[in-house]
């Protein structure tokens, strides 16, 4: 009898368990990176050829590259010439090299022009080397632009633009010619970096980390940084990355914030907000001043002249809304319901949030966009 008293009432503990909201974990690969392992950007200057009369009209930089070029193939144009060049257009090109690129790879590019031009659609970038921050050539670039904008001009002065048709993209326009040396594998230890600071995430990373690698294996130095320590050799440090990355940790609530976006009028609020007791009333007084003409007509002879009177009129309505309580502890779903209920618009929402946190009854972050 005691072992089915003792089943029926581990069975419903067991439903209430399995009842329960599901624990929300994150891969360490989702929550930041290895230090080191980053994107760099890359930039330079370059020729567009095959315009359409589009370029640039005389332009001295424009000038100088179409010069530069010319001079690769062995020709030189005359000191004094300064040639219209329309079909040609300065350009500064950009793109991204990734973590680990190898030469021959591909990389896409962007392509805007610099100068006067109206348009690049149709043309051919030339030959451009992208150089890094240290001045060092990492890639190669050439090929035709493919531009989603289209502008057209008339002779009367008149012109249609659709999107932006002085930029355009390159897929695969860029070859890799040197590869960037990450450092990851000399270094004395991994640093794994959230991307935002945390410190109740940075030691729940340490410790999953330590569950699996060992006690002693990583530490938290900051609310953002994790030091593993590894064995020396890219090799092994690579396997070392990728197991670390596949782990999956709990990350700490976000803490209590409301967005405003002042521009577009947005507003976003977290489940973190909570509200403490408090009582809110929001109103609106609308004063409408309206000018109307009038026409004064004199009395048979009497002399007078017939004028126009402006005649002003002002209305003044004043909105009444009741009052509205907030009980401690409410929530997100608690502040939507009581704002939709008075009819309330994001700038008054704003208002009101402000007011709020003036108070002390709303303990989050106000940002501001």
């Amino acid at each position: 009898m005691w072992r089915w008293f003792s089943l029926f009432a581990i069975v419903p503990l067991i439903a209430a368990l399995m009842s329960g909201a599901p624990v929300r974990a994150e891969r360490i690969k989702d929550l930041g990176n290895f230090q080191g392992l980053r994107a760099n950007q890359l930039t330079g200057y370059g020729i567009v050829v095959g315009l359409a009369g589009t370029g640039d009209d005389s332009l001295e930089y424009t000038t100088q590259g179409m010069k530069g070029v010319a001079s690769r193939f062995g020709l030189s144009l005359p000191p004094g010439l300064n040639p219209a060049l329309k079909n040609a257009a300065a350009v500064m090109i950009t793109a991204e090299l990734p973590p680990f690129a190898k030469p021959g790879e591909r990389l896409d590019i962007t392509v805007a022009a610099l100068g006067k031009a109206k348009s690049l659609r149709g043309g051919t970038l030339l030959m451009t080397g992208l150089q890094g921050a240290d001045g060092q050539i990492y890639a190669m670039a050439q090929g035709n632009l493919a531009v989603g904008g289209l502008g057209v001009s008339a002779a009367d002065g008149s012109n249609i633009t659709i999107n932006v048709p002085t930029a355009g993209r390159i897929p695969g326009g860029a070859t890799v010619e040197k590869s960037v040396d990450a450092g990851f594998a000399t270094t004395p230890e991994l640093h794994f970096n959230l991307a935002e600071a945390d410190l109740t995430t940075v030691g729940r990373l340490a410790d999953a980390i330590n569950s699996r690698l060992g006690a002693g294996r990583a530490r938290a130095i900051d609310a953002v940084t994790v030091a593993i320590t590894a064995p020396q050799g890219a090799e092994l440090r690579t396997a070392l990355m990728g197991e670390i990355e596949d782990l999956n940790v709990q990350p700490a609530d976000a803490p209590a914030r409301v967005i405003v976006n002042a521009r577009t009028g947005t507003v976003v609020i977290n489940g973190a907000v909570r509200i403490a007791p408090a009582a809110v009333t929001h109103g609106k007084l609308t004063v409408k001043v309206s000018n109307d003409l009038k026409v004064s007509q004199p009395e048979p002879f009497s002399q007078g002249q017939t004028k126009v009177v402006p005649k002003s009129t002002i209305a003044v309505d004043e909105e009444r809304n009741p009052m509205f309580r907030f009980g401690g502890g409410a929530s997100l779903a608690d502040i939507v319901k009581a704002v939709n209920a008075i009819g309330a618009s994001p700038a008054d929402l704003v208002a009101i949030l402000e007011a709020l946190k003036q108070a002390g009854a709303m303990k989050a972050e106000l940002i501001v966009l």
